[in-house]
């Protein structure tokens, strides 16, 4: 049982007693779990299991993601953070030179949140709609990355509206698409390929990559802002 080095700063691989390996990140508040994870100390650390089933973006790093944008110290807006699962990880990463800026559109799920950033203070919930970000504009400043889970027909406009007010020029966005959510009619392959004709009109598209086994007709797009 050890941990090592994963080829992204601030994500390890835990490498079981049966030779099996998972994506772990370095517990920013030991002790603190999110979603009932898997803690695991090693060498006076402590880690956190970070579960592809639970998160599209866990499973984007074991489906073998080759562009990873968040780093330590980055600064990060998180379109969609529900009640912080994938955000944790993100929180993690950055550490706290870093920051995780985590809109979200349910009051009742961003509550959820609360107990979290009570220790974990470089994660900011933000209760606004991603559809308008001037609505939370004066409350996120400019920022290396945009990371969206939205599931609406127009996830590609929204990610393109934030990415004008809010990512630096050369920043990078992640957004997870799931294409039942887009398009029902259409197959999978063809709203994908739909949204990045759509995110090219604004980004370079970088990476693809389907989220199969773990999330079913999904798919990660990696951009980034001229």
């Amino acid at each position: 049982m050890r941990i090592k080095k994963h080829k992204f700063p601030g994500v390890y691989v835990f490498v079981d007693e049966d030779g099996s390996e998972r994506i772990a990140t370095k517990n920013l508040v030991p002790g603190q779990k999110v979603y009932g994870e898997r803690l695991i100390k090693s060498e006076g650390e402590e880690y956190r299991i970070w579960n592809p089933s639970r998160s599209k973006l866990g499973a984007a790093i074991l489906n073998g993601l080759e562009n990873f944008p968040i780093k330590p110290g980055s600064k990060v807006l998180y379109l969609g953070v529900a009640s912080g699962t994938t955000a944790s990880h993100v929180s993690d990463v950055v550490g706290w030179e870093g920051k995780v800026f985590g809109v979200e559109f349910s009051p009742r799920v961003l509550r959820e949140l609360v107990p979290l950033v009570e220790e974990r203070r470089n994660l900011v919930p933000i209760l606004g709609d991603a559809t308008k970000p001037e609505g939370y504009r004066a409350l996120v400043p400019k920022v290396d990355v945009i990371f969206e889970d939205v599931a609406q027909p127009t996830q590609a406009k929204i990610l393109i509206d934030n990415a004008k007010v809010f990512l630096k020029s050369g920043g990078y966005a992640m957004i997870s698409v799931k294409s039942r959510s887009i398009d029902v009619t259409k197959e999978p392959e063809q709203v994908f390929r739909d949204v990045e004709k759509e995110l090219s009109t604004y980004f370079e598209v970088v990476e693809r990559l389907s989220l199969e086994p773990y999330e079913k007709d999904h798919a990660l797009f990696v951009v980034r802002k001229p």
